[in-house]
């Protein structure tokens, strides 16, 4: 008898760690984690923050060129003003987009 108990013991536990490993074996359900696709919205102010760097790294650029003595004052002062206008119409774009 003590076999017979022995052997519904095992079999017992046996189900219960089924049962209890069992959620752990499943293949997890994930929910969807995609980001949503941008707006154009979000496009256009994104078109408007990479315009801004460019102008901003391009002026960075003619003035440490200015002052390594690689362009001279004149060409400094030609192409200082595009790059200015350039770098502030952008940022008021930016301004009115953060406004709206």
């Amino acid at each position: 008898m003590t076999g017979l108990a022995l052997a519904a013991g095992v079999a017992l536990a046996a189900v219960v760690v089924l049962l209890v490993a069992l959620p752990f074996l499943r293949e997890p359900a994930t929910d969807d984690d995609r980001l949503d696709a941008p707006t154009r919205a979000d496009e256009a102010r994104l078109g408007l923050v990479e315009e801004r760097d460019r102008a901003l790294a391009a002026l960075k650029e003619l003035e440490f060129d200015h002052r390594t003595g690689k362009i001279t004052d004149d060409d400094y002062h030609r192409e200082l003003g595009p790059l200015r206008r350039s770098a502030a119409a952008t940022l008021r774009a930016l301004q009115d987009d953060a406004k709206e």
